[in-house]
């Protein structure tokens, strides 16, 4: 089938609408989440259950929703020059450099859906513990700095500095791991998810130390990964000055 040349042009467009839209439906949902959460009765509100025996398949799959939904809110955005980039490449490459672009971001997103995984399993032990209201906010103050201090500390290791500096270098990545077809395309995109939860694993831990449902943090989370992956600065100076922030921060849960 013949494609014109408008029609290429188009395509970066159509997969950035595309994945904006997505970025606004998650964030909607999560709103949504919060909003049951504030407006409506206890009577008539969902809430995990304090005790670990009690969770049911339901309250699994509802907390792995929420999370799966909140990963890709979160991580969507910064990720968002890394798929521009792959898709500049495939309009030089390829006739349909939309689709491998979409399989390309779906490998990544769906390294983010089997972390969420691993959060549900932490979110239903702390709930079991007792570290977790039923609201989701912290009721440990140790446990909360501790996850601070596992923060900070991740920020000073090789392996930080290494996947950081993955991602602030898209064409980088492109060129040194490029592979053909839909197959390369999705291997590619386990590459970078992979990397991408090498790099914030850390800091989506802070979720349960500042109430799993809290949107300020959530933002303001996603706005240090933006950060950290498109400031023009060294990946160590960053990674060592957020560490030593989360430090603080950490230190300042203890005194209070």
């Amino acid at each position: 089938m013949f494609i014109s040349h408008n029609t290429l042009l188009k395509a970066p467009a159509t997969v950035l609408t595309t994945l904006v839209s997505l970025i606004f439906a998650a964030w909607g949902y999560l709103f949504y989440l919060q909003w049951q959460m504030t407006s409506l009765p206890m009577s008539a509100m969902w809430m995990p259950p304090s005790e670990a025996a009690a969770w049911s398949a339901l309250d699994f799959g509802l907390v792995y929703t929420m999370w799966a939904v909140m990963m890709a809110a979160m991580m969507l955005p910064s990720a968002l020059p890394m798929i521009q980039a792959f898709t500049q490449v495939c309009r030089r490459r390829t006739k349909t450099p939309s689709n491998l672009s979409y399989i390309f971001t779906s490998a990544y997103l769906w390294v983010w859906l089997i972390f969420s995984v691993a959060l549900t399993l932490l979110q239903w032990q702390m709930h079991g513990l007792g570290w977790l209201s039923p609201m989701m906010d912290n009721q440990n103050t140790a446990m909360a700095a501790g996850i601070l201090f596992l923060a900070g500390s991740y920020q000073f290791m090789p392996i930080k500095n290494a996947c950081l500096t993955h991602c602030k270098t898209p064409m980088g990545f492109l060129l040194n791991e490029w592979q053909e077809g839909s197959r390369g395309a999705f291997h590619m995109g386990l590459k970078h998810g992979a990397t991408c939860v090498g790099c914030c694993w850390a800091q989506m831990l802070i979720m349960f130390s500042v109430g799993v449902m809290n949107l300020l943090a959530m933002a303001l989370i996603t706005l240090l990964v933006i950060f950290e992956k498109s400031m023009p600065l060294e990946s160590k100076l960053i990674c060592k000055t957020v560490g030593v922030a989360f430090f603080a921060w950490g230190l300042l849960l203890l005194m209070s």
